[in-house]
């Protein structure tokens, strides 16, 4: 699974780990995450997430 880098401050969301502090399970893809989903740190929309090359 692909991670995913947030454009305004760097967060980078690992599918294997997840996001305990979102209650993100380990092995939830970025394209499995709600409409909903805000980067933990600044939370900006999963709209400015970028995949990471």
């Amino acid at each position: 699974m692909k991670k995913y880098i947030c454009n305004v401050c760097g967060y980078i969301y690992d599918p294997a780990v997840g996001s305990e502090e979102q209650d993100i399970k380990p092995g939830t893809s970025f394209e499995s995450l709600p409409d909903t989903y805000v980067c933990p740190i600044c939370e900006a929309p999963k709209s400015e997430f970028s995949p990471v090359e």
